[in-house]
């Protein structure tokens, strides 16, 4: 285990709110800028008070900022966190667990920057024990998540799979995603994704992957409908892709 300390930087290091993660009002430093330097670096904030002038907050939805980058962006493209009351660091996709959120872009080099730096116990402001590999523990969590969605999908009877069977779907504008695996023959998978036109396939598991999440043998291509669940699948590839390798195969997303 990696143990982060906390900071130990000096008395005008501003902090966030220590509880919740309803954000409103001010930023933080907006009001205090005039009184320092240190006002306009609000750098030890996990989840900032992020008012309407930094984003249209209706249109995108609730605001954070990354603890790496410290770009705002809607929370949806950002992966939360959150510190146990054993003082491990957990990965929260769901967005469920209690305490207060540290958000990052879900990139495996952003992932590795923060962990690297001490940046979740700064921003939390306590002490943070992280696993060893935390980029390779987000991947493999945000990939069970996916596959878990895949067989939610199946059984609520919104993902069908075979050749003909997707086509059928594609050529029907029924697709809400599209799924190819890896290992696949390159022929079936082409065909297929002509039809999504400047689409790619999600192409970030294997057959047997696919098989074992769906329960049915040999899934070699699956089509998702449009829908909650297609929705909910392309925020968390998009994030699975992100933690993953950089030669990893493109998605759709």
């Amino acid at each position: 285990m990696i143990v982060a300390k906390r900071s130990t930087g000096s008395e005008g290091d501003p902090g966030g709110d220590p509880g919740g993660d309803k954000v409103s009002g001010e930023t933080p430093g907006r009001e205090q800028k005039a009184q320092g330097p240190e006002a306009e670096a609000p750098e030890a904030l996990g989840e900032d008070a992020l008012g309407e002038e930094d984003g249209d907050a209706e249109a995108t939805g609730p605001l954070r900022r990354c603890l790496v980058t410290r770009e705002i962006r809607p929370k949806s493209e950002l992966l939360r966190f959150v510190v146990g009351p054993d003082d491990r660091l957990l990965t929260d996709p769901a967005e469920r667990m209690p305490g207060r959120g540290l958000w990052l872009t879900p990139r495996r080099d952003i992932v590795a920057t923060a962990a690297a730096k001490g940046l979740f116990a700064k921003a939390a402001r306590r002490r943070v024990v992280l696993p060893s590999d935390l980029a390779g523990e987000v991947e493999q969590l945000l990939r069970a998540r996916c596959l878990a969605l895949l067989g939610l999908a199946r059984r609520a009877g919104q993902l069908r799979t075979g050749f003909e069977k997707v086509r059928e779907d594609l050529k029907a504008g029924r697709a809400g995603l599209l799924l190819a695996a890896r290992d696949g023959a390159p022929d079936g998978r082409q065909k297929l994704a002509a039809l999504l036109g400047d689409r790619l396939p999600v192409a970030l598991f294997d057959s047997e992957e696919l098989s074992l999440a769906l329960g049915r043998e040999r899934v070699v291509h699956a089509v998702v409908a449009e829908g909650g669940i297609a929705q909910q699948l392309r925020r968390d590839l998009d994030r699975l892709q992100g933690m993953q390798a950089a030669d990893s195969s493109p998605t759709e997303i």
